[in-house]
């Protein structure tokens, strides 16, 4: 894929997470009427009809009297009648089918187990062992689910909490600050929430991602009628457009790609969709940027001066950087004009192709000094006719400063000459205090 599109491409490894589910039912199926009355039991299959086997102990010890099952995406609903010493009674909201296998959800009920089954620390190894950019966490409901993941794959390894548990909202906060990313997974989160609480909780979540200047992503239903239709509804155009213009990162495709009919066409009208909202001249990136922080570093300093230079001065901005924190900074200032990062690793590369705004170009040459930062950038910028950069980097780079370097350069062209010169440098401004890693 990189070959193809001549950019890095970063790969996501999706957990599946405790997913819970009804056990096997007699003859994969069992037919609910208002009469019925079906027990609850823990147990792996059922041979008897009024019997739900539920091979989740931790789930049906925390079912307490009225408490709702949502089985199969909420197509059916059992309400608990009754607590019957282990086992739990439930009656039926409206007749229909409950299959077998299918998924369960309590709305509002956290649930006692934990964020990584054995089969996700497996998998998660296996992904990590084979190169991939970022893990993502299903069913993310608490913080110390992400302490939990760190001390199991390590500090290192990007991890993307999904958000699709009402519980992970009450400690959303603290979620985003251990996540290196999120995602709005609005499948299971709308199961669980009513449908006019899932737009507020959108919102909130891309709001509270853009504060913490942490990549964002909304997935799920974006084009769902293309997993048959050869073009979308006018209703899911806009959902997509919402996203763009709420200031998500990205928005991802689910099933409309995996077994849809159409794959291609709902790819290329996605991107059309994203591209026709981010050339819209009513937008306003800047109303997406991230807050100042409470307590404001010099790199965060010098990113969000960085992007007013460069929108003032109307140019490009380069930013150098071995970590990708740089250049994610920067992004989270939301300017109008492209970010070009480049760095001397193919991993960091890779994990910049999900930051808002910014393409990364790999520099294997790490420079020792400014002059082989301005050698740099006339070799990836060499056929742009842009004369101007903004460039901003830990100086000097070879030390581990964080961000603190801000120049303004420009290619000016010899007296008499159609060939470009060295870039000049015009401006500069050095902070003298540093703390973070670039």
């Amino acid at each position: 894929a990189e070959a193809a599109s001549g950019r890095p491409v970063a790969l996501l490894a999706d957990l599946q997470g405790p997913k819970l589910r009804v056990g096997d039912l007699p003859n994969g199926q069992v037919d609910v009427r208002m009469s019925s009355e079906l027990r609850l039991t823990v147990a792996s299959k059922s041979d008897d009809p009024d019997v739900i086997p539920i091979p989740h102990a931790e789930l049906v010890a925390s079912l307490q009297l009225g408490d709702r099952l949502l089985i199969d995406d909420g197509k059916m609903m059992l309400l608990v009648a009754k607590v019957d010493g282990l086992d739990r009674i439930a009656r039926p909201v409206a007749p229909g089918r409950i299959m077998s296998r299918k998924g369960i959800a309590v709305p509002n009920r956290p649930i006692p187990i934990p964020a990584l089954t054995e089969k996700d620390i497996a998998d998660g190894k296996f992904a990590l062992s084979h190169g991939v950019d970022y893990i993502a966490l299903s069913f993310v409901q608490r913080a110390a689910d992400l302490t939990l993941a760190r001390e199991i794959f390590g500090n290192h390894v990007p991890l993307i909490s999904k958000i699709e548990k009402p519980a992970a909202l009450d400690e959303l906060e603290a979620i985003v600050a251990l996540s290196d990313a999120v995602m709005v997974a609005r499948g299971d989160l709308g199961v669980e929430l009513s449908p006019e609480q899932v737009p507020i909780a959108q919102r909130r979540i891309i709001r509270v991602a853009r504060a913490h200047g942490k990549p964002v992503i909304v997935a799920t239903h974006m084009l769902e009628s293309m997993v048959e239709a050869l073009v979308p509804t006018r209703a899911e155009a806009n959902d997509v457009a919402t996203a763009v213009y709420q200031g998500a990162d990205a928005v991802m495709l689910s099933a409309e790609s995996a077994v849809g009919r159409h794959p291609t066409a709902a790819v290329a009208i996605m991107d059309r969709i994203i591209r026709a909202i981010e050339t819209d001249r009513d937008a306003n990136p800047s109303s997406q940027a991230s807050p100042p922080p409470a307590s404001d570093t010099t790199a965060d300093a010098c990113a969000r001066a960085a992007s007013k230079l460069a929108d003032d001065l109307d140019c490009p901005l380069v930013v150098f950087t071995r970590s990708g924190s740089s250049a994610q900074r920067v992004s989270a200032t939301r300017p109008k004009q492209p970010i070009h990062a480049l760095t001397p690793s193919l991993p960091t590369a890779r994990k910049l192709a999900l930051v808002w705004g910014v393409s990364a170009d790999l520099e294997p040459e790490e420079p020792r000094s400014f002059d082989d930062i301005l050698n740099a950038v006339t070799r990836h910028e060499a056929a742009s006719n842009v004369k101007r950069f903004v460039i901003t980097a830990g100086y000097p780079y070879a030390s581990d400063n964080s961000t603190d370097t801000i120049k303004v350069v420009e290619r000016r062209r010899a007296p008499g000459s159609s060939v470009e010169g060295p870039p000049v440098c015009k401006a500069l401004g050095r902070a003298t205090w540093a703390s973070d890693t670039t």
